[in-house]
C-alpha cells in the first residue's frame, strides 16, 4: 500500500450483518470511530471526513451488493456443513484471520498488544465480536438461513440503544420506534407458541432447537452492537489491524476452550466439507474487502440501506439451495426488521446532511 492508507473495515461477527456506521452519524463515527481513513488519490470533503471520490457512479452501492452476496454465500456454507459443531467452523474461521492479519501487523508495526490504556477494550471487542460470530454460526445451523439473517440483522437497531446508555448519546423517540418495531420482528420469526399455538409451521426440526436458534440470534446482534460501542469508545487511538487481531486471537481462545469443555472438535471429514470451510474464509474476507470499497467511496446511509440485500439473498438462497420455503409469518418478520434497521440508518444518515449543511452556513 506504500504511503498510502488503505480504507478497512472493523471485522464483526458476519453478519457478518451490518454496515459499519449504520447506526451512527457521520459527525459520530468520525469523532469516535476509525472505521476507515482515506489518503489516497483524489478526494472530496464531507463535513470532517474525507472520502475517495468515485468517477463511477453507484460503483460504492455495487460494492455493496458484492459484500450482502458473499456474506450469504458465507452463511449458506455453514448452513451446508452439518457433521462440524458451529464453534470448530468459528475456530478454523479465526485461525484464517490470523493468517490474513499476521503479515499487516508486521508491516505497519503496530505490535500485538496495543496501547496499554486500550487493551481492556481490545479485549472486549475481541470477545464481544467473537462471541457474535459464534452465536450467528450456531443460529444459521438450528434455523432456517433467512431467520437467522433476519435477526442478525437488527443489530444497527441495538447499537442505537446501546450508544444511548454507554455513550450518553442521543435517543429519540424514532430510535425507540424502531426498536419495537424489531421486537416485533423477532416475535413473527420466534412464534412462541403462547402466542401463536403449538402448531407451527416452517419450523426446521422441533421448536426447542428454533427457540435456541432465535436466542442465539438475537444475542449476536446484541453482540455485534456492543462491539461497535466498544470501538466507538476506543476511537481512532487503536489501529483497525489490531482490533481485528484481538478479534481472532480470543476468537480462537474461545473456541478451544469451549470445544474442550463440550468435547465437540472432530477433524472435519475428507470432501466437501473440507472446501466449505475453506470458502467460508475466502468469501468472509471477500464481504469484509467489498464492503471497504464501498465506504471508501459512498456514504454510510446509502451502504447500510443496501446491505438489506443480506436478507434478500438469504430467503433465495434458502429457497433454491435448502427447499425451504418461508412462511408469511416469517416475511412479515422480515419486513419489520428491515424497515427499522433502513429506518435508523435513513434518519442517521438524513441528520448528518443537516450537520453537514448547517455547518457550512
Amino acid at each position: 500500500m506504500g504511503s498510502h492508507t488503505a480504507a478497512a473495515v472493523v471485522i464483526v461477527a458476519e453478519s457478518e450483518v451490518e454496515a459499519p456506521g449504520a447506526g451512527t452519524s457521520t459527525e459520530d463515527r468520525t469523532r469516535n470511530c476509525s472505521f476507515f481513513t482515506v489518503n489516497s488519490g483524489e478526494t472530496r470533503h464531507e463535513g470532517e471526513k474525507t472520502v475517495k471520490k468515485c468517477n463511477c457512479p453507484g460503483l460504492g452501492l455495487f460494492y455493496t451488493l458484492l459484500s450482502a452476496l458473499s456474506f450469504s454465500v458465507g452463511s449458506l456454507l455453514v448452513k451446508k456443513i452439518e457433521d462440524i459443531h458451529s464453534v470448530e467452523i468459528s475456530a478454523i474461521r479465526c485461525i484464517f484471520q490470523m493468517l490474513f492479519i499476521l503479515p499487516g501487523l508486521i508491516y505497519f508495526k503496530t505490535g500485538f498488544l496495543g496501547p496499554k490504556g486500550q487493551r481492556i477494550f481490545l479485549f472486549l471487542r475481541g470477545f464481544l465480536g467473537s462471541s457474535a460470530m459464534i452465536l450467528l454460526y450456531y443460529a444459521v445451523q438450528v434455523m432456517p438461513l433467512a431467520d437467522a439473517t433476519v435477526i442478525t440483522f437488527s443489530s444497527p437497531v441495538f447499537t442505537t440503544i446501546l450508544a444511548c446508555i454507554f455513550l450518553k448519546e442521543m435517543c429519540s423517540i424514532w430510535d425507540l420506534g424502531f426498536m419495537a418495531c424489531t421486537i416485533t420482528g423477532v416475535v413473527l420469526i420466534a412464534r412462541p407458541p403462547f402466542l401463536f399455538g403449538s402448531h407451527l409451521e416452517g419450523i426446521e426440526g422441533d421448536y426447542t432447537n428454533h427457540l435456541k436458534g432465535t436466542l442465539a440470534a438475537v444475542a449476536s446482534a446484541v453482540g455485534a452492537a456492543s462491539t461497535m460501542v466498544v470501538l466507538r469508545k476506543m476511537g481512532k487511538s487503536v489501529h483497525y489491524l489490531l482490533s481485528i487481531w484481538y478479534y481472532a486471537i480470543i476468537g480462537l481462545i474461545e473456541c478451544i476452550i469451549t470445544l474442550f469443555v463440550i468435547r465437540e472438535w472432530r477433524l472435519p471429514s475428507c470432501g466437501i466439507d473440507r472446501w466449505f470451510l475453506m470458502f467460508i474464509s475466502v468469501f468472509g474476507l471477500g464481504g469484509q474487502i467489498f464492503l471497504t470499497k464501498a465506504l471508501q467511496i459512498e456514504k454510510a446511509g446509502p451502504v447500510a440501506i443496501m446491505k438489506t440485500m443480506d436478507v434478500v439473498f438469504a430467503f433465495i438462497f434458502q429457497f433454491l439451495f435448502l427447499h425451504h420455503s418461508p412462511t408469511w409469518w416469517t416475511v412479515g418478520g422480515a419486513l419489520c426488521v428491515v424497515v427499522s434497521t433502513a429506518g435508523t440508518a435513513v434518519r442517521k444518515w438524513c441528520t448528518s446532511l443537516r450537520k453537514a449543511s448547517h455547518n457550512e452556513i
